[in-house]
């Protein structure tokens, strides 16, 4: 079942984004992907599936485990994970607007 976390479950309740490459919506899909939707409606599929065959990836090697790739939330319109690795929203946003599904090279 997917995970989803939004604006009102942020970990920074009271604060709202209002940058429009600001991640207002995240939901963990299978196969280590995220959908996310920003600030102005555009949304994508950000597949972070290279991370499970990447040799070494520094922080993000932990995400391997799926466990914790299910954990993935938003602070501050940032998607972040429990052991500190998070994704640049505002890269995340010019690829997506790109191509609405952008595959993570890591």
């Amino acid at each position: 079942m997917p995970i989803e976390a939004t604006a009102e479950t942020d970990r920074t309740a009271g604060i709202t984004p209002v940058a429009p490459w600001r991640v207002k919506s995240l939901t963990v899909l299978p196969g280590h992907r995220l959908a996310v939707t920003f600030q102005d409606g555009t949304q994508g599929i950000a597949d972070l599936s290279s991370v499970l065959t990447a040799p070494e990836c520094g922080i993000f090697s932990a995400l391997k485990n799926t466990a914790l790739f299910a954990q993935a939330r938003l602070e501050l319109g940032v998607v972040t994970w429990p052991n500190g690795a998070d994704l640049d929203p505002a890269w995340m946003y010019d690829e997506l607007t790109k191509f609405k599904t952008w595959s993570v090279p890591i």
